[in-house]
């Protein structure tokens, strides 16, 4: 009788236990809600998806505005937003994949994979290309997505191997389009069918991301079902149209287009070792001659193999954007993961991500 007593009470605890934690996780949400509600107003955001992974499991998405205000076009789960330079992210981890296979190493020069390249570029380290660290001169013209002959990737591609370095190699960080330009070509020397196939078949497909391979790296050129528009706020409630085309040499840069969900499956593969076996390599921040790190400004102060580095006393973090419009960042330590994906070229998600991330890391403060 007292063993019957004792497994009803355990049974009991045990039930409260999961109803506290269900409450817990329900009031969480709610605020998070309320949260980016909040943001979206405050940044006037049209459309955002969100996805929180902790511990190895998504604990939290959610979908919220319109994806398409043109035909008022409610945001879902489905709906595949352009990631823009968050691509970068996904061709780090291939680069890491050939490293892994014993193919290269982010130490080589690149005149060691691509010998008829120009004299000075051939020193040049594959890590410093990654890293926009190269000081090579922009394949891109003033405008954010035109090439410098536009309309013409040969062309531009012949131009940019005869203009000046925008400074000595390895001596300040350069945000540049051109050192990925070169990484696509040396992966697509190693790959049969290029980098695309490769990132499908060694990324997509391994997490299961099938929305994200159908979409491919075609941008906005291609109509892909259920993709969201991307906007310019123009004031006054009213918005602009955004178009950009990403010839076949941006697309190591540039063009996919993703969900929160699967961008979330895919950090929780990347944590668990399923894509790379060494994130260190992946992450770890390339150095300057000067011995310090680049980076966009003090927040994300370092830059890695295609991921940002925010290196600070408490929840250092991993994070990938794209646009201005989509982040994702991974707090290792924490074993939490945010991804924030919004529809508003300007939108900077990676300014409030932490906001998000306070919802679910226990003590958070900065």
């Amino acid at each position: 009788m007292y063993k019957i007593k004792c497994s009803l009470l355990n049974i009991i605890h045990s039930l409260f236990c999961l109803v506290m934690l269900s409450f817990s996780i329900s009031s969480q949400a709610d605020q998070t809600d309320e949260l980016i509600g909040k943001l979206m107003a405050e940044r006037n955001i049209p459309g955002l998806q969100l996805a929180v992974v902790k511990n190895g499991k998504i604990i939290k998405t959610g979908n919220y505005g319109q994806s398409n205000l043109q035909d008022k076009i409610a945001v879902q789960s489905n709906t595949l937003f352009p990631i823009n330079s968050m691509t970068k992210a996904f061709t780090g981890v291939a680069l890491i994949q050939l490293v892994e296979k014993g193919l290269l190493s982010i130490d080589d020069p690149i005149g060691k994979h691509l010998p008829n390249l120009p004299e000075k570029w051939k020193t040049l380290k594959i890590k410093q290309l990654m890293a926009h660290t190269s000081g090579l001169p922009k394949i891109l013209s003033g405008r954010l997505v035109d090439l410098i002959v536009l309309g013409d990737q040969d062309a531009s591609w012949e131009k940019v191997q005869k203009l000046p370095f925008i400074s000595e190699p390895n001596t300040e960080f350069f945000y540049n389009q051109t050192g990925y330009v070169v990484i696509g070509k040396i992966i697509d020397k190693y790959v049969e069918k290029g980098f695309p196939e490769f990132i499908t078949e060694k990324q997509f497909n391994v997490v299961g991301m099938d929305l994200t391979a159908k979409a491919g790296f075609d941008y906005l050129e291609y109509v892909v079902p259920n993709q969201a528009r991307q906007y310019l706020f123009a004031g006054e409630n009213k918005y602009k149209n955004f178009y950009g085309e990403f010839p076949y040499i941006m697309r190591t840069a540039a063009g996919m287009s993703s969900t929160a969900s699967e961008l979330a499956q895919f950090l929780i593969a990347l944590e668990s070792g399923k894509l790379v076996g060494n994130l260190n390599l992946l992450w770890t921040p390339v150095t300057l001659n000067n011995g310090k790190t680049g980076g966009f400004n003090d927040f994300e102060n370092g830059y890695a193999m295609g991921w940002q580095v925010i290196d600070r006393p408490k929840h250092r973090a991993i994070s990938a954007s794209g646009g201005n419009a989509v982040t994702m960042i991974h707090y290792p330590e924490d074993h939490v993961s945010v991804v924030v994906l919004t529809n508003l070229i300007g939108a900077l998600p990676i300014q409030f991500v932490d906001k998000i991330a306070e919802q679910y890391i226990e003590g958070f403060n900065l």
